[in-house]
């Protein structure tokens, strides 16, 4: 009995610790998720990987409970499409999500611009600057003038007939004659816009609509987020804290969290004050499928694979059966246009490209002493430099170096051209005519001889030797007509005698 109780002792207290260290892993697992947070990166362009990204990391830290979410931005801009789906996952999120545009020098232009007014706090580091939010028209570019902007009115028309009196849209009174306006164009009493012109605005007025949406939801500067949109206009991080637009200056992601503390901001789920003291903070990272299409949206990397699919090409098709050369070339040519699928592009630098590919394949087939794959070159330089917008550039150094290997490349083919022209016919009996040979067997004026080793029957007016240096006067037949080659200097005195 005295070792039963024990046993049920021992069974008592070993259940007992089993549930207090149970009841203190669960009750320690909310505190530990609500006091750490998460940082995100947002480098290069807003692509549909990095969407993805962003939006699976920022939903993972709402539903674990987390205490902050923190994207850096170094964007040029990107996809509406893809912007749109980071600002509902932000928008959807009831962890708070800063955006913190850092290191000291990068920007947020386009539409880094509208996922900072989503953010429930934005911060910027110093010397960074944000703005240019003008929509670009994938496919082509941009046109130089606003549709939008004021124009002085047509040569006898009163400016105050026009029923849209300023930029930012003034309410006009519907008349008959805007109501029966061609369905290709929109009029008014001073201009006409065309179908193009016409899609620019509404896309332009779209996106006002939208950033001033989000300005107001987080009390930001909404006119001056308007100017962005209609005149790209851009700022420096200190005139972005003084208009509104951000709100805060931080050195480092610590500054960053000490002066968040104790904010209240607005989630999904309501009012939240922030509590970043001693916040453990972790850093997220992007998969490795999502990490190369990113890698591969980038203008340099397309620019550099659309190359070297266009060299594989003209390899392949310059020397069929290669094989490796065309493989190589169209696994690059579908990258390149995936990466151009998320890239705003001009479609005129695109199309120079592929003018400047076509005269260095003329080159190729057709020999013109370079001049073509010259000029192709250079067609094929001024496309890569214009296809994508500012901020989008190509770098020179990329571009340089893409056109000193295409030059090498056309070099090997110019040579490879001349050297091909340096000999006479590879067949028939042109080809053998002018060779040299050695004499094998001679009997008078007849005998054999050997010709770039084949064995062939040969006559000559003058008897000959074996060992003797021949040369092919002319083709009867299967008879070769022979002469004895004259020696020309030292190099020739000194070759072996012997077939």
């Amino acid at each position: 009995m005295t070792r039963l109780k024990r046993l049920w002792g021992f069974s008592a207290i070993f259940a007992l610790a089993a549930a207090m260290a149970c009841f203190s892993a669960f009750a320690q697992a909310p505190a530990n998720n609500a006091r750490t947070g998460v940082i995100l990166t947002l480098n290069g362009a807003v692509t549909p990987p990095a969407a993805q990204y962003l939006e699976r990391e920022i939903k993972a830290a709402s539903d674990a409970g987390r205490e902050i979410v923190i994207i850096e931005i170094d964007t040029p801009g990107g996809l509406m499409d893809s912007m749109k789906t980071i600002i509902k996952a932000i928008l959807a999120s009831d962890t708070p999500v800063a955006t913190y545009v850092s290191p000291q020098g990068a920007r947020s232009a386009s539409a880094g611009l509208y996922i900072m007014y989503s953010a429930h706090v934005s911060a910027m580091a110093p010397a960074t600057n944000t703005g240019a939010a003008t929509p670009v028209e994938i496919g082509g570019a941009p046109s130089e003038d606003n549709p939008l902007d004021d124009k002085a009115p047509a040569e006898g028309t009163d400016k105050t007939t026009n029923p849209i009196a300023t930029e930012g849209g003034a309410e006009a009174e519907e008349t008959d004659d805007t109501r029966e306006a061609a369905p290709d164009t929109i009029r008014d009493a001073d201009r006409t816009l065309s179908n193009d012109d016409a899609l620019r605005s509404k896309a332009i007025n779209d996106a006002v609509a939208y950033i001033r949406a989000l300005a107001e939801e987080r009390d930001r500067n909404a006119d001056w987020a308007e100017s962005a949109v209609r005149d790209a206009a851009s700022i420096t991080a200190n005139e972005a804290l003084e208009l509104g637009v951000i709100d805060l200056i931080a050195t480092d992601i610590d500054d960053l969290m000490t002066q968040m503390n104790g904010r209240t901001v607005t989630v999904a789920s309501g009012e939240k004050t922030l509590n970043t003291d001693n916040v453990r903070l972790e850093r997220a990272e992007p998969t490795l499928v999502e990490r190369i299409l990113h890698f591969v949206a980038d203008p340099n990397v397309a620019v550099i694979l659309m190359s070297l699919a266009t060299t594989g090409i003209i390899i392949e098709m310059w020397n069929p059966g290669s094989i490796f050369p065309g493989v190589v070339g169209v696994l690059c040519l579908l990258l390149g246009f995936y990466a151009f699928q998320v890239l705003p592009f001009n479609s005129l630098g695109l199309a120079l490209m592929a003018v400047g590919a076509v005269m260095i394949l003329i080159e190729a087939y057709t020999p013109t002493l370079g001049l073509v794959g010259l000029a192709g070159l250079a067609v094929f330089g001024f496309g890569m430099f214009v296809v994508f917008p500012e901020g989008f550039r190509v770098s020179a150094s990329v571009i340089g170096t893409i056109l000193v290997i295409a030059g090498a490349f056309l070099g090997l083919i110019l040579f490879a051209i001349v050297g091909s022209r340096g000999h006479g016919p590879m067949i028939g009996a042109e080809a053998i005519r002018k060779r040299e040979g050695l004499v094998d067997e001679w009997n008078g004026k007849d005998g054999w001889v050997i010709v770039e080793g084949e064995r062939w029957r040969a006559r000559s007016d003058k008897p000959l030797a074996p060992g003797d240096k021949i040369r092919v006067v002319e083709v009867d037949g299967l008879v070769l007509v022979v002469k004895q080659a004259k020696a020309s200097g030292l190099l020739s005195a000194m070759q072996p005698k012997e077939a």
